[in-house]
């Protein structure tokens, strides 16, 4: 067996932890004008250091009906009132995805998961059988329609075997079904998962779906990931290593945790 990875890594005169490799990991993947509909928690902080570092022209869409919002910390929660107080535009709920979501107007969902499977398929609802549940999750939200609408979908999520899973136990946002095309044959809009980042490294789906892993972060090897992955993970024949965090990424991450 392996060696866990390291709390913190050191490259250079720069020390960080592996959430923080994730995050910026995360942030790095959205560029651009591109509209972002925002989960809380790390996606929200991956979000939101993309904006106010090299994207400062995302457009960060939360459930809660806020188009465009800018805050200077990190939101507790979609209805905190920091998001409606510094957005462009705020509208009802059924608004954000009538008009918004469902008719393709998301480039990219930005989503947290409890579980994952080998073909980006989200568990936030339960762990076990579903009547009669070992964990009872918070549920779905708005995660299906995002799943199935935005124009792709990222996921961020920590790894280990018990989040990575060969078969999540229920669906409650689709990613590439079982693969091989179940996603069109659904009729759904959007292209679904396309890149899934974690503490350890980045996969992205091959052309059925089957995440594969792409990238792994300094520090960890192939190994490292294949231990905390509850499926026998393939690797990209040309797998990468993440760049490190750079000194201005960090502190941007840690002013907007602190402010918060």
């Amino acid at each position: 067996m392996t060696a866990a990875q390291p709390l913190e890594t050191t490259t250079g005169t720069s020390t960080y932890t592996a959430d923080e490799m994730m995050t910026i990991a995360a942030a790095r993947a959205l560029r651009g004008d591109k509209r972002c509909f925002v989960g809380i928690g790390l996606p929200s902080t991956a979000a939101n250091l993309a904006r106010t570092t090299h994207a400062p022209d995302l457009v960060l869409v939360y459930e809660s009906g806020t188009l465009g919002s800018k805050p200077d910390r990190l939101p507790a929660s979609i209805g905190d009132g920091i998001l409606a107080e510094t957005a462009d535009a705020v509208i009802s709920v059924p608004e954000v995805f009538n008009y918004w979501l469902q008719p393709g107007r998301i480039d990219i969902g930005f989503l947290g998961a409890a579980q994952l499977d080998r073909f980006g398929n989200i568990n936030t609802t339960v762990v076990g059988d579903y009547a009669h549940p070992r964990v009872r999750l918070p549920g779905a939200g708005g995660a299906p329609e995002i799943a199935a609408s935005c124009g792709e979908v990222f996921v961020v999520v920590r790894q280990s075997r018990r989040s990575f899973v060969e078969q999540v136990d229920f669906i409650t946002s689709f990613g590439h079904g079982r693969g091989r095309g179940e996603r069109a044959a659904l009729g759904l809009r959007g292209a679904g998962p396309t890149l899934v980042i974690t503490d350890l490294g980045v996969m992205r789906p091959d052309p059925d779906g089957e995440l594969v892993l792409a990238a792994t972060h300094p520090g960890v090897t192939v190994n490292q990931v294949r231990e905390a992955t509850g499926w026998d993970l393939r690797v990209a024949d040309d797998r990468t290593v993440t760049e490190p965090p750079t000194t201005a990424e960090l502190s941007a991450l840690r002013a907007l945790q602190a402010a918060s």
